[in-house]
């Protein structure tokens, strides 16, 4: 059973069985929305000095749905995700330490077409237990904070999915527009009995913040402007301490859905834990939301103990992304002057890749069967034909299948259904390589086989939530567009006589939008006029083009109606930021995708070509990285070559300009 229970009964005194200990509580919850009761504290004992106990945290971040060790856009078993496979390293952790909690760190309920079909074929219904949170239930997971895609779905599933869950879902940093109040609950604070090394019982007190990155008021603007307000995360969780040491924590453990950030704090800013571990009455921080490992990465930073697992002295857990790790954080306390006190710990990952391949917790599995079972039924229903592959190995470089099929379909969809003030102007699509490698591994590519399209392929081929938008600019806005987008290179030396990757990692590949109906070259001779945040750094720089429309160059003060979805038309993109208007049309650009394939049964894939690299790097030996699996692919492609096997499970390939 679980101790942090839900807001509505958390002030009840309890004798539970956790994590294989017993432990008496008494649970102190902050008020905000769901925290309305009693909320006083149940003393169990007073501390008696010089004592000496230790305490575990376990965590894991961004499952995304992958609660089953199973790929939907592929179809098959896979052993390198699912909390079905996580599960079995928490019990292994938990059996080796008296007192254990167990968090998770957001992003739970989004990010595969599990979490898709709940919402548009298997809406949650009055009373229901999101699977979600049953799959979290079935390891007894103590609490959770909200993730940034928690609230990709809007806030009245959000809230529907919160009403049953059967522990505390915890955010600090979200108010509510008109009260200015918590719109959830920001933390709580528990009496926990755990056993020293001769098993003599102590009371500590644990107090958990919670906060995500306020840049979902960008990212999910069309679902939450005038509704919430997001505030900054460290400013956040300083507000809290005070309060939550004075309701009696003696150990606080933040959850932080933010990056990790750097030494130095912006107020706003996305990624900020590093910042939490430099805040006094900060004693563990789980960490998550860029899908890396820590400890692992970060090595660079100030202050870093890799061998320790500690950031300025605090451990610190960042467990990956889909199950891939557990997080396991061990704190050691004392008694001194009375008052428990955490006195040092240590942090260390467990990767579910050291687990035999048929080890699973079946608990998990039985938690969520009927929705998976479901959703396999569901995306294996075919809706089309495609007359050759469908891949987006090669997306970054070049103009491909998988981008050019997304923006067929979305200046199809809108072309058939908009009527509207802005019905005779030139439309024009905006799309993205969604999945391209990068920190999701060497495998996160698009293949989809020439013939039969299913829903699992639209799905791998747009694994994102959003809805369609289309946007009026003018020319030179679309010109800033594609400059934006253009920053995802790195500078060239064409006549240089070595190697030159020309891919920034740095740069998402979300954010790398190439727009069909015009026509352009990129030159990466030039710099990047833009930074990965839309910020201006080099104002004279222009990397696209012979930028046409209809064979003619574009008229920079002509409009023209974008379509884009939800996401890059509510942040700050150049030149998106500029939209003369906005039209939301409310409908999934998936589902636009598939709707278009159920009206052409029978697709040619192949792209258009209408962008390039500019001829300035033609003398310039060129690589980049992609999958290993693409090698049949450049075998086929006149452009590209195989070079070698690179590190991380990648591939080196060349690109020849012509």
């Amino acid at each position: 059973m679980n101790v942090f229970k839900k807001a509505s009964v958390v002030s009840t005194a309890l004798a539970l069985t956790i994590g294989g200990f017993s432990a008496s509580t008494g649970v102190l919850a902050a008020p905000g929305n769901g925290a309305k009761g009693n909320t006083d504290q149940v003393k169990i004992e007073k501390p008696v000095t010089g004592k000496e106990v230790s305490l575990r945290i376990l965590g894991t971040s961004d499952l995304h749905t992958n609660f089953v060790n199973y790929n939907y856009y592929q179809d098959k078993i896979d052993n390198s995700l699912g909390l079905a496979k996580t599960g079995v390293l928490i019990e292994q952790a938990r059996a080796e330490s008296a007192n254990s909690l167990l968090f998770d760190n957001g992003d739970l309920i989004q990010g595969t077409p599990f979490g898709s079909y709940k919402v548009t074929e298997d809406p949650i219904e009055e009373n229901e237990l999101h699977p979600a949170f049953a799959a979290l239930e079935s390891l007894d997971f103590d609490a959770t904070t909200l993730g940034n895609h928690e609230f990709n779905f809007g806030l009245d599933y959000l809230e529907n999915a919160l009403e049953e869950a059967p522990f505390p879902v915890l955010n600090a940093n979200v108010y509510d527009a008109e009260t200015k109040e918590n719109k959830f609950t920001p933390y709580v604070v528990e009496d926990r009995v755990v056993k020293d090394a001769k098993g003599r019982e102590h009371t500590i007190q644990v107090g958990v913040i919670g906060v995500v990155a306020p840049q979902i008021m960008k990212w999910d603007k069309i679902n939450l402007e005038g509704k919430v307000i997001a505030e900054d995360a460290v400013q956040t969780v300083e507000k809290f301490l005070p309060e939550v040491k004075a309701a009696g924590a003696d150990v606080v453990v933040v959850l932080s859905h933010s990056g990790m950030g750097d030494e130095e704090h912006v107020v706003g800013e996305e990624n900020i834990t590093y910042q939490l571990t430099e805040l006094e009455g900060v004693d563990a921080v789980i960490t998550g939301h860029n899908h890396v490992t820590f400890p692992g990465s970060y090595g660079d930073l100030e202050g870093v103990n890799m061998e320790e697992g500690t950031i300025n002295g605090t451990p610190v857990v960042m467990p990956g992304k889909f199950g891939s790790h557990l997080g396991v954080i061990d704190l050691h306390l004392k008694q001194l002057g009375g008052k428990w006190q955490v006195i040092d710990g240590d942090a260390e990952l467990r990767s579910i890749k050291d687990l035999p391949a048929d080890v699973v917790d079946q608990g998990v599995i039985d938690s969520v069967q009927e929705t998976h079972q479901a959703t396999i039924n569901y995306v294996n229903t075919p809706i089309g034909e495609t007359t050759a592959p469908i891949t987006s190995y090669f997306s970054q470089v070049q103009d491909d299948p998988s981008i050019q099929l997304v923006n067929t379909a979305q200046k199809w969809y809108v072309e058939k259904n908009y009527q509207g003030e802005f019905t005779d102007l030139p439309v024009l699509s905006a799309a993205a390589p969604f999945k391209a490698g990068g920190r999701y591994g060497a495998e996160y590519y698009t293949n989809i086989p020439a013939g039969t399209i299913a829903i699992k392929n639209v799905a791998d081929l747009y694994v994102f939530d959003n809805t369609i938008f289309g946007l009026v600019l003018t020319g030179e806005g679309v010109k800033e567009w594609l400059e934006m987008s253009a920053g995802q290179f790195n500078q060239v030396n064409a006549s240089a006589a070595t190697e030159q990757d020309i891919i920034n990692p740095d740069f998402r590949s979300y954010n790398f939008d190439v727009i069909d109906g015009v026509e352009y070259d990129i030159d990466i001779t030039e710099p990047a006029k833009y930074d990965g945040d839309g910020k201006l750094i080099n104002a004279d720089a222009n990397r696209i083009v012979n930028l046409t429309y209809n064979g003619e160059p574009i008229d920079p003060n002509q409009q023209f109606f974008v379509v884009t979805n939800n996401y890059r038309a509510s942040g700050n993109f150049p030149g998106v930021r500029d939209a003369i208007a906005q039209v939301d049309f409310a409908y999934e650009n998936r589902l636009a995708i598939m709707d278009y394939l159920v009206e052409n049964p029978v697709i040619d894939p192949s792209a258009d070509g209408n962008w390039e690299l500019a001829s300035t790097v033609a003398d310039a030996e060129l690589t980049f990285l992609s999958s290993p699996s693409a090698q049949p692919f450049a075998l086929e492609d006149d452009n590209i070559s195989f070079i070698e096997l690179a590190t991380d499970g990648l591939a080196k390939y060349g690109i020849d300009i012509k």
